[in-house]
């Protein structure tokens, strides 16, 4: 039942048509007490649609979110601050921004990936979630999907850094760069370094949205909900 949570933040990505097919393939059988648990968990995914990982598809949802914004490798902070000593500050901005416009556009192709998760999750998954600890849920959602994820989105964030002109500025950056007498040359693979970033930033939303409603009485919208995790309160 914990998956609720973690999948409620996750199924922000999900279109409507696509939850609405997921959830009616969750079984209807009661919980615990009588309590049904899996209508608990399809409620805490509908309410999750338009929450937290939707965010991050938006415009800036990355780059304006101090939470999960992408900062610049190790390796190229010291080409942020050679191009800004030698007076391309607005170049540097301009890298960063890009890195994350690409994580907001692959952001969305989580969808189908996060569909088959909640469509794998069993009945005694969602028991055991329901009582684990405030990120079970999250923890269940990444395990399930962090290698399917990161195969979706390196292609998407390649393709992406092409659509929002990314590939351009770093491939300026990198030459302005490499040209300053005396540094040391750079090649870094940022689509692997920003494909990581966009996964943790996707699973750090889903475990804020999963700690609210666990810890939150307000979150809990509805009776259901509120029956559901009053199971957790008293685990």
């Amino acid at each position: 039942m914990k998956k609720i949570v973690l999948l409620l933040t996750a199924f922000s990505l999900f279109g409507c048509a696509e939850m609405q097919q997921v959830l009616n393939q969750f079984p209807q059988t009661p919980g615990i007490g009588g309590i049904d648990i899996a209508g608990g968990l399809k409620e805490a995914l509908n309410n999750g649609i338009s929450k937290q990982v939707t965010k991050l598809t938006a415009t800036d949802g990355f780059y304006r979110n101090e939470a999960v914004k992408i900062l610049l490798p190790e390796e190229l902070r010291k080409v942020d601050a050679g191009l800004r000593r030698i007076g391309l500050s607005s170049l540097a901005d301009e890298g960063l921004k890009v890195l994350n416009r690409a994580a907001e556009d692959a952001v969305k192709e989580a969808t189908p990936i996060f569909v088959d998760a909640v469509r794998n999750m069993t009945f005694y998954d969602a028991k055991t979630i329901l009582m684990g600890n405030e990120s079970s849920a999250t923890s269940y959602l990444q395990n399930s999907t962090s290698t399917a994820l990161y195969g979706k989105f390196s292609p998407v964030i390649k393709n992406s850094f092409t659509k929002v002109g990314a590939d351009k500025v770093w491939t300026n950056i990198i030459t302005k760069y490499n040209s300053i007498p005396l540094v040391n040359k750079v090649n870094p693979d940022l689509t692997d370094y920003v494909t990581n970033q966009a996964l943790n930033g996707v699973f750090k939303m889903v475990a804020v949205e999963e700690k609210n409603i666990r810890t939150t009485l307000s979150a809990r919208t509805s009776i259901l909900l509120q029956k559901v995790f009053a199971l957790q309160d008293k685990n």
